[in-house]
């Protein structure tokens, strides 16, 4: 399958520019890692619209549909949903999404503030089944979550944004959920910077990923626990699954008290709040990746934000009191 190249991330990133940010990039204290690498640079797209990386592939798939295609639905655990509720209400169109049952308040109200319809449901195949009927009976286009060559384009402008602003990396670590954001991101690097390492992440409790690497092909009915909710993939698809084999160095798991402990440590260090998915590369860092990309200059994709507020209060809790006990760091 043809992976994502610079001048299809290009002219995609130009496509979405007017209706998206282009985030900052920050160089982070070396005291939050005690001086173990040369540098470590935050993508900080928690600060994209909506709070989180989702807005540049939906944005895309929606502009390219189409032009008499009005109406659209998707699948989520609410990133990606409140990423489609926005775009549709700038781009004039419709919008009836699936959400989890699971979904937190805050993505939920978000997704209803920009005028949404919200059918809930159980996770997994049952959620993709509901969105496929709407596609079947209301002619609605699917706004894939993670998968396709347009949205891999999409996502390969992370890359193209932070290579621009720190073109000396030697790695990048980012997070998999379905594998879009990091099916883009690694082909664009590597098209960019061959000699760059990059490094995937799942939690334990959300390995979709790692479980389809080691079946040697995509996976469905995969069964998640981790706090991760928008890591969480019930199944891998075909796209995302053959890029990210090509172009990924590595993938590492990380646990869900390794995401508290790099929570409380971008908000000691960074100031910035970061939900279990926006902090899981960064954990990884700090865990699996910390003797390997020792001395190093990496990049790290903070994808997201997007949670309620009690939520964060506990995962903040648990890893202060984690990194209290905790000398390994």
């Amino acid at each position: 399958m043809r992976a994502p190249t610079i001048s299809s991330a290009t002219a995609t990133l130009q496509q979405i520019a007017p209706h998206i940010l282009r985030t900052p990039t920050m160089l982070l204290d070396n005291r939050a890692t005690d001086n173990a690498f040369s540098q470590v640079v935050l993508k900080l797209e928690l600060m994209q619209r909506t709070g989180t990386f989702k807005m540049r592939g939906a944005l895309a798939n929606m502009l390219n549909a189409p032009k008499d295609m009005r109406r659209v639905t998707a699948v989520s655990a609410g990133n990606h949903a409140v990423a489609v509720a926005c775009a549709a209400a700038e781009l004039g169109m419709d919008a009836k999404l699936v959400l989890y049952a699971s979904a937190n308040r805050a993505r939920r109200a978000l997704v209803k503030q920009y005028g949404a319809e919200i059918e809930l449901t159980e996770g997994g195949k049952v959620a993709f089944e509901q969105a496929e009927r709407l596609v079947k009976e209301e002619g609605r286009l699917m706004v894939h979550p993670f998968d396709g060559p347009v949205l891999a384009s999409a996502t390969g402008g992370v890359a193209l944004e932070l290579l621009e602003d720190a073109p000396d990396l030697d790695a990048l670590v980012v997070a998999i959920g379905g594998g879009g954001l990091a099916a883009g991101i690694s082909a664009i690097a590597k098209a960019i910077k061959p000699g760059c390492a990059i490094y995937g992440v799942e939690p334990v409790g959300a390995s979709s990923m790692h479980q389809s690497f080691a079946a040697g092909r995509t996976l469905t009915g995969i069964t998640n626990t981790s706090i991760a909710d928008s890591l969480s993939s019930p199944l891998t698809m075909d796209y995302s699954f053959h890029v990210c084999r090509k172009h990924l160095d590595d993938l590492v798991l990380i646990s869900d008290d390794d995401m508290c402990r790099a929570i409380y440590l971008l908000f000691m260090h960074a100031k910035i709040a970061v939900e279990p998915a926006g902090a899981a590369a960064f954990a990884a860092l700090l865990g699996p990746l910390k003797d390997r990309l020792a001395a190093k200059r990496v990049g790290v994709i903070v994808c997201g934000a997007c949670m309620d507020e009690q939520s964060y209060a506990g995962w903040l809790e648990r890893g202060a009191r984690l990194r209290s006990n905790d000398r390994s760091y």
